[in-house]
């Protein structure tokens, strides 16, 4: 398994479903020191996004800024309900659950991927101020 490019498209974040992918596509972002990323199905036709930032190692910092933005952008979905309140909002860990659809799902994974990597314009594309 490949890692993910930098920006990632939305159709290339992996589906972690199940403990042996969630496993698969984890040990992959730690073989690749890459940020881990991925979305996984839940019941009622929901999906969570997933995001981790320990599988990169101790060289990977993400700015004070981008977390900031990441953690505003988490906090709209909520108050916009698109994600459920239990969100980790980082700064190392973040899982949004109660995502509607997995389009939707893989759009916020591929936006917050990007931002973990310093361009959070992805972001703020999918998630705008005026939501």
């Amino acid at each position: 398994m490949q890692p993910l490019p930098i920006p990632c498209p939305a159709h290339l974040i992996p589906d972690a479903t199940g403990t042996d992918a969630f496993h698969d596509v984890y040990r992959n972002a730690m073989a690749h020191n890459a940020v881990f990323v991925a979305t996984e199905s839940e019941a009622r036709q929901r999906w969570t996004v997933k995001a981790d930032t320990l599988t990169v190692g101790s060289g990977h910092a993400v700015a004070d800024a981008v977390n900031d933005a990441i953690r505003a952008a988490i906090a709209r979905l909520i108050q916009s309900h698109e994600v459920d309140l239990d969100a980790y909002t980082g700064p190392v860990y973040f899982m949004m659950h109660g995502v509607r659809s997995e389009e939707r799902a893989r759009e916020l994974a591929a936006a917050l991927h990007a931002a973990l990597y310093g361009d959070p314009e992805p972001l703020a594309r999918a998630v705008p101020l005026t939501r």
